[in-house]
């Protein structure tokens, strides 16, 4: 079992900082997913924590030792890579004892410890097969496999689902929530995914160019975002983000015009005349004007039926605000459409696209 910190870590290419004096405590247990866009440093820091890269600057601690400049075979670690990465000469049998080889063990001792492993990720009958024999979904539980047979205090998996088909993913996403909590270690979990994240993560780190924006649970990203990045980048659709004017007590847009009201805690401070963001989430807003709600009007862009809901989307100028509306009824296809949300469902970003928060 592993606590894991990370001081002041940073990794520079050159003039690039792919990762950028990140500082984090991660529990004993923890389910942990780097999450972001291509580029912002998540694979980066993941192999930092391996070993296979040097940092420029900080330091990694495992229950309080600085493994910094240890090896990776000193860190005890197990890593599940996005390729799987798997010998294809060998048997899935060999495959997943490799790790055992190579600190020594026995060849029964090898055998039965990868029979135990196959058997509880339920690839056993797959042990004398070579890896372009089985499935996608198989060579990635292979992997898995190699990775927990040697029983290692910390987990590191780079994308490793991002190779299967969708109705794949979901199984195999599903198959390692169930194996991590069952094991209990610690674990971190790259991903530009972010149902992966919200699915998988105990918290999530959200990354943008080298830092972490938010660190928090993930209901707490999804309901409190941090910044307009992790708004607009946690949601699916995502957050819709418009620009308002603080004007005389009003949030002014052309497509709304809302009384400062119940969010008047939220803009102490906030000089008039500021250029803000105002967030909602499209499940957030319903058809038609409510009372004591925000109101939005706009020309109807496009509907987009998706069985259970549909995706209304209006468009004023350059301003999109999507809604995301249950059952079947859906506004005229020519008409302005009007849509509503209570004020507590409402999010406000400053000038500098942090969070105002009253």
């Amino acid at each position: 079992m592993a606590n894991i910190t990370f001081e002041g870590l940073s990794k520079h290419f050159g003039q690039v900082k792919a990762v950028d004096g990140i500082s984090v405590d991660i529990q004993d247990g923890e389910f942990i997913c780097l999450l972001g866009p291509s580029g912002c440093g998540k694979t980066t820091t993941l192999r930092l924590m391996a070993g296979l890269e040097q940092p420029t600057h900080g330091r990694i601690l495992i229950n309080g030792k600085d493994v910094t400049d240890a090896k990776p075979k000193e860190r005890d670690i197990g890593m599940v890579f996005q390729d799987y990465a798997l010998f294809p000469h060998m048997t899935i049998s060999d495959n997943i004892s490799y790790p055992l080889k190579v600190r020594g063990a026995s060849v029964a001792e090898r055998k039965a410890r990868a029979d135990e492993v196959a058997r509880s990720l339920q690839i056993q009958h797959l042990l004398e097969r070579r890896p372009a024999q089985i499935s996608g979904g198989q060579q990635q539980r292979t992997s898995v496999a190699r990775a927990v047979v040697h029983k290692p205090q910390v987990f590191l998996f780079d994308e490793p689902l991002s190779n299967l088909d969708a109705k794949l993913r979901l199984e195999a996403r599903s198959f390692l929530k169930h194996l991590q909590s069952e094991l209990g270690v610690t674990s971190l979990y790259v991903t530009h995914d972010q149902a992966e994240a919200m699915a998988l993560a105990d918290r999530i780190a959200v990354m943008d160019s080298g830092k972490i924006v938010q660190f928090a649970p993930p209901l707490t990203v999804y309901h409190q975002p941090a910044t307009e990045f992790v708004a607009n980048f946690v949601g699916s659709p995502p957050m819709n983000l418009l620009p308002v004017t603080l004007q005389d007590g009003y949030l002014r847009s052309d497509i709304v015009d809302l009384p400062v009201g119940h969010l008047a805690a939220r803009l102490t401070g906030v000089r008039d005349g500021a250029q803000l963001k105002l967030g909602v989430r499209p499940e957030h807003l319903e058809l038609g004007a409510r009372e004591n709600c925000a109101v939005f009007r706009g020309p109807l862009y496009a509907v987009e039926p998706l069985g259970p809901e549909s995706l209304v989307i209006m468009r004023n100028n350059e301003t999109l605000i999507t809604a995301r509306l249950f059952g079947d009824v859906l506004p005229d296809v020519a008409g302005e459409v009007i849509v509503s949300c209570e004020p507590e469902h409402l999010h406000l970003f400053g000038e500098d696209g942090r969070r105002l928060d009253g």
